[in-house]
């Protein structure tokens, strides 16, 4: 409880007004998850899920998991799904749950609680995020190899192959549009020269081209939408909420320690609910507009 009431009370220190947004801290989990990575609603079980890579996130050492919370942030199931590697990107369609896990893409069935698809990505080195486009095609970054791999019915192969993708992470499906958040391009390990910024890819021409004017923003990790026409993205190495406008625009609403992941957005509650990596938790913050 210590713990919680500083980390909440650091929080609130670190909130600022930024164009009319505030965030505010409403609670953190328990810190029993294992080096979360990605968090996802489920408005059909009203559950949250959390993937935990629990380890090194390049190891396929089998000790993944997928954790089920509640909306308030209270651990109901830490393993509710076993059987996984290094798990990262979660995206929902109807009853079923796409998870990236280093080199294949798994399916799980929610209901039945179970895996029931795998599909190897070949040459796969990180895949990433996923996002799904109302075509129900699957798209997957994998930040190691520049490539976005997508799931057509079956088929499970490399979309787009491109240096200029700087080491994709985060994916966002708006419209007839893939906006990816870059990490930028790596040097050594995960550092960057030069970090990444916000690129929009047209789902039917594959044309891509810089949202704004390709000034660095930071080493982004998850990407959603506000609601208000602008994108929620981290920062994962300098532990940064930002927002984003559609004009590429920048600004910094919330700091945190190293480690903000693949966040959720809930309008509805006028929530974000963000994965501290490092601190073992997720955090939601209320939206105040």
């Amino acid at each position: 409880m210590k713990r919680l009431t500083l980390l909440l009370t650091g929080l609130l220190m670190s909130v600022q007004v930024c164009a009319n947004t505030v965030l505010s801290p409403v609670w953190s989990s328990p810190a029993e998850l294992k080096t979360p990575e990605s968090v996802i609603y489920d408005p059909i079980t009203k559950h949250l899920y959390v993937s935990n890579v629990n380890g090194n996130p390049l190891d396929a050492d089998g000790n993944g998991f997928i954790s089920q919370l509640s909306v308030k942030g209270e651990i109901e199931k830490l393993h509710w799904l076993d059987g996984l590697n290094a798990p990262k990107g979660l995206a929902l369609s109807g009853n079923h749950l796409y998870v990236s896990d280093i080199d294949e893409l798994v399916v799980i069935d929610i209901a039945e609680q179970r895996i029931i698809k795998r599909y190897p990505a070949e040459n796969a080195q990180f895949l990433n995020d996923v996002a799904i486009d109302k075509q129900g095609h699957v798209y997957v970054s994998d930040m190691m190899t520049n490539r976005i791999y997508r799931l057509s019915g079956d088929d499970f192969n490399v979309w787009m192959d491109d240096p200029a993708l700087e080491s994709p992470n985060g994916l966002l499906v708006e419209h007839n549009n893939l906006i990816v958040a870059s990490w930028g391009n790596m040097t050594k390990g995960f550092e960057t020269e030069t970090p990444g910024h916000l690129k929009i890819i047209d789902l039917i021409t594959q044309q891509m081209k810089s949202l704004g004017d390709q000034s660095p923003v930071g080493n982004l990790d998850g990407i959603e939408a506000d609601g208000q026409g602008n994108y929620l993205v981290t920062d994962w190495m300098k532990g940064r909420l930002l927002k984003i406008t559609p004009e590429g625009r920048s600004e910094t609403l919330i700091e945190f320690n190293p480690g903000s992941a693949d966040h959720t957005v809930m309008p509805e509650k006028d929530l974000v609910i963000v994965p501290m990596m490092m601190d073992n938790v997720i955090t939601a913050f209320r939206i105040h507009r």
